[in-house]
This record gives structure tokens, sequence and C-alpha cells, in this order.
């Protein structure tokens, strides 16, 4: 790691945020909890007039809003039960082995995006097949749509002052209260524009340019991208210490990242040689 070339003087102070945005006697809403309600609702209310437009789908949608509806009952359950499920068997095992009940207890923090991944994959299958709608038109509306929940979540990161970067010299270091005394990388804003403004941004253009119009497009282009912007805000982050490195300096995140890179871009491939719907 290089030195530092600034004293920690010079660096950003971490602000005074409070987690918890409400509290009302023993229950508290935390901005974390805040950042997944209103990722799920941003993204349903953008569904709906995704599928509200025949012209994005070159004629009438493969669904109706109101499937959308009943789907984001599913989505938010496999988004928590795969996000938590993937933290403690891949992330932190050790200790929920000798903790099993604590894993329970989500409001304390502890998801896997990757884990979350897969769960809103599984419930989005089940949901399709149950409905008899195509699962992968269903997947190009989420993954158009997700970006909206991982913006707000990597800023609630933030404002938790967790997940925090790896030292660093630049003159936008912050000094956060549970990262030592040292300046560190905000890596969770890199990770908010990168994989919220940034994701959001390409999936509306790739929309607009007719994607929906080819099954699993979408999907995959959010999978490839995602898979490469993670392994980039994972150079910046400070890889989880129950972890830490693995060889050639990967961490857990980028090793992760690599398959979805693989079958997105299997599925780009896929979709280019369909012929489009319309």
């Amino acid at each position: 790691m290089l030195p530092l070339l600034a004293p920690p003087l010079l660096a950003i102070p971490f602000p005074a945020f409070d987690p918890v945005l409400v509290s009302i006697g023993p229950f508290a809403i935390r901005w974390y909890a805040l950042a997944y309600i209103v990722g799920l609702l941003g993204g349903w209310w953008l569904t709906r007039r995704l599928v509200s437009n025949p012209s994005l789908w070159g004629g009438t949608a493969p669904m109706q809003p109101a499937d959308l509806d009943d789907a984001l009952l599913w989505i938010a359950l496999g988004v928590i039960l795969g996000g938590r499920l993937g933290f403690v068997l891949v992330y932190n095992f050790d200790y929920y082995a000798a903790h099993p009940l604590d894993a329970l207890m989500v409001w304390r923090g502890g998801m896997s995006f990757h884990g979350g991944f897969l769960g809103a994959v599984v419930a989005m299958v089940l949901f399709a097949r149950s409905r008899g709608i195509s699962v992968l038109s269903l997947f190009d509306l989420v993954a158009a749509t997700v970006p909206i929940g991982l913006f707000l979540g990597r800023i609630a990161n933030f404002v938790n002052g967790e997940l925090w970067g790896r030292v660093a010299d630049v003159p936008w270091a912050v000094i956060f209260p549970t990262g030592g005394p040292e300046p560190r990388h905000p890596s969770q804003l890199y990770q908010a524009g990168l994989e919220g403004l940034l994701l959001f941004a390409v999936g509306m253009i790739a929309v607009r340019m007719g994607a929906l119009r080819r099954p699993g497009l979408v999907a995959a282009l959010f999978a490839t991208l995602y898979g490469i912007v993670r392994i980039i805000g994972e150079m910046f982050r400070q890889p989880d210490p129950q972890l830490g490195f693995f060889a050639f300096g990967l961490t857990m995140g980028m090793i992760l990242s690599v398959p979805m890179i693989l079958a997105g871009l299997w599925f780009i491939r896929r979709a280019l040689v369909t012929p489009p719907r319309g």
C-alpha cells in the first residue's frame, strides 16, 4: 500500500450522521431500511411506467402493470432472504455458525448484493411461471430499475459509516469513526455513482434504443456492467476484515462478480441473435 502523502489532518472529517432517521419508542427507522423501501417503491413505479409504454416493446407489453404490484412483494422477499443468506454463508459463516440466532437479526445490518441478486432471480422465476409471463422480460424490467436501490443503498452505507474504503491520500479522503485515524476512500460514494447512476443511465439508454424488444438484453447488460463496476469499486473498498484479501489481491466481491460478467456476456450474445419482438 502506498504511504500517505498528506497528513491525516487534511482529510475530510466524517459528517455527524445519525443512522436512525426516526425513532418512536422501541421502534426505529434507519437510513438503510429507508433506502431499501424507497428503492423498491421507486423501481415498482418505474417498471409500471415502462410496461405502460407499448412503443418500448414493439407492441403490447408481455405483462400488465397489475402483475408488477404482486411481483414487488416476491422480489422484496427474494432480495431480503437472499441478501441475508448470502452474507451469513459467504461473508461471516464462522460467526453465525457459533451464533445462529443472530442470523435472524437483519435489523443489525449485513446484506450481500450477490445473495440478494440470486434471491431476486429465484423469486422472479417462480413468480413469472406462476403467472405465465415472460421470465426474461421481467428480468429486463427489474434490471433497468434496480440501480435506483443500489444508489440509495450505497448512500446509506456512507451515512452509516460502514463499508469504507482503503487508506488514501486523495484530497477527498474521509476519516470514518470506525475506520481508524487514517483517511480513507469514500468508496461507498464511488459505488453509488458506478452501480447506481452509471448503470441507471446505461439501462435507460438501452431501453430507449429498443432493448426491451430483445428479451434478456437489458438484464444481461446489467449483469455484465455491474460485475465490471463492482470489481472497479472493490479496488478502492477495504475488504471485510473476516475475509481479507485472496490470492493476487482479489476480494470476495471481485470473485463473485466474475460469474455475473460471464453469464451476462453469454446472454447478451443470445439476445442479439434472437429476432426482436414486433
